[in-house]
């Protein structure tokens, strides 16, 4: 059987616009992509006056956070805060609590991030006034006990103060730690008789 070029042009025809087909609507289907929400950043639940509490093994309060107004994030399990306060306790030792104007929580709040203004300050004993660390932000792990910032920071204490450049916290063992570039001033309280 003999094909003839009048016979040959068709087919060609037909198959160069089925391949025109294909590829214009995969360019449309990538154009649109489905849109579930999957891959969206938007918020599924909204909480006013919350409060969260976690409690150790034994029963004891370890921890208690809590914010005027919360939202909750689906796609990363995350929640956002405002004017946040972190209360945690300690076994036998003054609570430490942290303010700010903002807070991210990962899942399970295992990482609270705060940032705005954030405050350190745990309260002071007889003859001993509080501390108060003041931070651009910080970064918290609450059910270690642990925190860090890489930012400026100011730490008061009655009269007396030092600055620095990054920190760690550690409430397990009511210490602050200043990485770098600390300087400051020791001034001796004076005994009340």
């Amino acid at each position: 059987m003999k094909i003839s070029s009048n016979q040959l042009f068709p087919l060609i025809l037909l198959t160069l616009l089925a391949g025109l087909t294909f590829l214009l609507q995969n360019a449309v289907d990538h154009e649109n992509p489905i849109n579930n929400g999957k891959l969206r950043h938007d918020p599924d639940a909204i909480a006013e006056d919350f409060e969260i509490r976690r409690f150790s093994e034994s029963g004891q309060l370890k921890y208690r956070l809590q914010a005027p107004y919360l939202v909750h994030f689906p796609d990363d399990d995350s929640s956002e805060l405002r004017q946040p306060r972190l209360l945690t306790l300690r076994d036998n030792g003054e609570p430490l609590e942290l303010r700010a104007h903002n807070a991210r929580a990962s899942s399970n709040g295992e990482t609270v991030y705060l940032w705005g203004e954030v405050t350190a300050t745990r309260p002071g004993s007889p003859g001993q006034p509080g501390t108060v660390a003041r931070m651009p932000d910080l970064t918290v792990q609450p059910d270690l006990g642990i925190g860090f910032t890489a930012s400026p920071v100011r730490i008061d204490q009655g009269s007396s103060w030092l600055q620095g450049t990054g920190m760690r916290l550690d409430n397990n063992a009511a210490t602050f730690t200043l990485l770098s570039q600390v300087q400051g001033s020791h001034i001796r309280q004076r005994d009340s008789q």
